[in-house]
């Protein structure tokens, strides 16, 4: 399996959950987990993927993700899971 760990934060606004997760179906990119909050406003999203069946490599999901998140207004991070696990080692 292919976990990639995605972040989204921003100011709130309508469509982000369904913009974001409208790329991940139509790269079949399956989501595991999903979790995501609303603070005074700001929105932040965290989800674990399985991106076996997408025919993208992670760092090209990452980069067509980061370019939504430009577009909508938000900041979309993406990393396989390893390196996730590795940078929030305590």
């Amino acid at each position: 399996m292919k976990k990639t760990i995605i972040t989204v934060v921003g100011k709130d606004t309508v469509g982000i959950i369904a913009k974001v997760c409208t790329y991940l179906a139509d790269n079949n990119v399956n989501i595991l987990d999903i979790s995501q909050t609303i603070v005074q406003g700001f929105f932040n999203m965290m989800m674990v993927t399985d991106a076996t069946k997408s025919p993208k490599a992670t760092d090209q999901i990452a980069d067509e993700l980061s370019h939504l998140g430009e577009e909508i207004g938000v900041s979309i991070l993406c990393q396989h899971e390893d390196i996730f696990n590795m940078m929030h080692r305590i």
